[in-house]
């Protein structure tokens, strides 16, 4: 079997400008980074006309194993399978994080036949997006310290501060770091600090949710920093810097265009975790994709717990989106884990936003043919549409059945709709999402926690969204615990607020915003050779 880059590389590109030219732009629309890659300016683009139909697609998923169960390679290969019966389809995804590229996964871009190219470029630097962010992110954290360094106005209590510095990489020793060490305070006020992944940054999930640049600087300048001495929220634009933020990813704001294996147009844009954040691609590529096409296909991160009910609740209610249909991914391997059970919760969660779904059952190359069916039989005893897709290894091709029956769905009449009003309590939306989504009996929540939720409503946040960090490993917040299970309370262990991103975000269990490379880093793997042609990603 060849491995994906093997694949990648013998794959045939079309210049970008070919690829433009297939959702109608002209080279005046684009700005070419080599001849596979291009920026584009969003703000260009939406005054050409409009397609007529607009449908939405999200790809979501079944609690997922550690391995992960293909979500990406689906999404991209139903997009090929949509092109393939003759309907006009663009694809919006996430772009890979650099962190978990060296890691564990070796590399984000799809599988098989049914990935993004060029392969290497998207999942190494790319166009700078995440380093934009990452600067951004930490010119905030400087002009912080230089402002308790300064003892400038307004007053910043330097016990009392909320942002961390971020880098694109897996560096579990940063997680905690102490600053302005040394040299009689000429290296600034000493005081702890930390580092998180740029996936992590509220700077990328503002990127990921502004409708242009002037809201991008605007929710650049909602950023709370930190407090001062009377627990008053001190915000980026009290430090006068979020202008320059939005100077920094004046570029990144712009979409990046490149092409499937099969040349399906597709917008790799933005990258926000999918606990703390909403994990889903940028709003101004989703947007601009439903304008340049008939259908367009997005993701949303993890199981459809977590990055479905972000999808639903916080993008499309951020954005005004109304999704048409969802296919769900599940694998034979991940129902081996956690049972019929698990996948019967999720489509009765993606339901209860009045979405129709079916389930893609994703082929790995040494599943049994008998045990997939076996197991779309279970999903058909549980009144649950599904077809056996082959997106890895067939491309396009690989589910031609599911393509058609996904264009029906989008015909129907939905009613779609969000889980809570944003008028609603903040601990009433954290009980709504437990007990309706993870199926919770109830919710705990710890003093701190407690303490945290008032304050922040107190502040004028409660009529934001909430967005829950637990485990993706559960439909509870313990890993330990596959399938669909009973009887169990989520606990929250504490709040803060994210007023740029546009969400409170509540936390269950402990997250891990800074991840650690594993015992065999997939960084050893990957070399390159004299001509330059790198191998090892997969």
């Amino acid at each position: 079997m060849k491995s994906d880059i093997e694949i990648a590389q013998a794959a045939e590109k079309s210049p970008i400008r070919d690829i433009a030219a297939r959702i109608g732009l002209d080279e005046a629309d684009i700005i070419p980074y080599g001849a596979y890659i291009a920026k584009t300016p969003f703000d260009r683009v939406v005054s050409k006309p409009a397609q007529l139909k607009r449908k939405l697609i999200l790809t979501t998923a079944m609690t997922p194993t550690p391995m992960g169960e293909g979500k990406t390679t689906n999404t991209i290969g139903l997009g090929q399978a949509m092109d393939k019966i003759g309907k006009k389809t663009m694809i919006a995804i996430r772009e890979p994080s650099l962190g978990p590229c060296m890691g564990v996964k070796g590399g984000a871009a799809g599988g098989g036949y049914s990935q993004v190219l060029p392969m290497e470029d998207i999942n190494l630097h790319f166009t700078g997006d995440l380093h934009a962010v990452t600067m951004a992110h930490n010119l905030l954290a400087a002009v912080i310290d230089n402002h308790l360094h300064q003892k400038n106005e307004p007053d910043l209590h330097s016990r009392r501060i909320v942002w961390k510095r971020v880098l694109d990489m897996n560096d579990r020793s940063l997680r905690n770091t102490i600053v302005g060490c040394q040299r009689d305070g000429s290296n600034g006020v000493m005081r702890e600090d930390g580092f998180e992944i740029t996936a992590a940054s509220e700077v990328m999930a503002i990127l990921c949710l502004a409708n242009d640049l002037m809201d991008l600087k605007a929710r650049l300048g909602r950023i709370v920093v930190g407090y001062d001495s009377l627990r008053k929220p001190v915000t980026a634009a009290d430090l006068g810097v979020n202008g320059a933020m939005a100077a920094l990813l004046k570029n990144a704001i712009h979409p990046n265009l490149v092409q499937t294996i099969e040349g399906v147009p597709v917008f790799v844009h933005g990258g926000p975790f999918a606990n703390i954040a909403h994990g889903c691609n940028t709003v101004i590529a989703t947007k601009l994709a439903m304008h340049l096409a008939d259908y367009t296909i997005t993701e949303a991160g993890f199981g459809a717990d977590l990055g479905a009910e972000k999808f639903f609740n916080i993008k499309c209610r951020s954005a005004g989106l109304r999704p048409d249909a969802v296919m769900l991914v599940v694998t034979h391997r991940a129902y081996t884990m956690h049972g019929i059970d698990n996948i019967v919760k999720h489509v009765e969660n993606v339901r209860q936003f009045n979405v129709p779904v079916i389930v893609s059952i994703n082929r790995f190359l040494n599943d049994d043919p008998a045990d997939l069916k076996m197991l779309q039989q279970r999903c058909a005893d549980a009144g649950i549409p599904a077809a056996i897709t082959d997106f890895r290894e067939g491309g396009g091709e690989g589910g031609l059945e599911i393509a058609e029956k996904i264009c029906e769905l989008c015909e129907q009449r939905n009613t779609f709709d969000h889980l809570y009003p944003l008028d609603m309590p903040l601990v009433d939306k954290i009980n709504t999402i437990s007990t309706r989504i993870y199926g919770a009996r109830g919710v705990e929540f710890t003093a701190t926690a407690k303490r945290s939720l008032k304050r922040i409503a107190n502040l004028g946040f409660a009529h934001l969204p909430v967005c829950i960090a637990k485990t993706p490993a559960s439909l509870s917040d313990n890993p330990k615990f596959p399938g669909r299970p009973k009887n169990f309370s989520i606990t929250v262990t504490d709040a803060r607020v994210s007023a740029g991103a546009g969400y409170v975000v509540v936390y269950s269990g402990d997250i891990m915003t800074m991840p650690g490379l594993p015992k065999t880093p997939a960084a050893m793997n990957i070399d390159i050779d004299r001509d330059g042609t790198i191998s090892g990603l997969f």
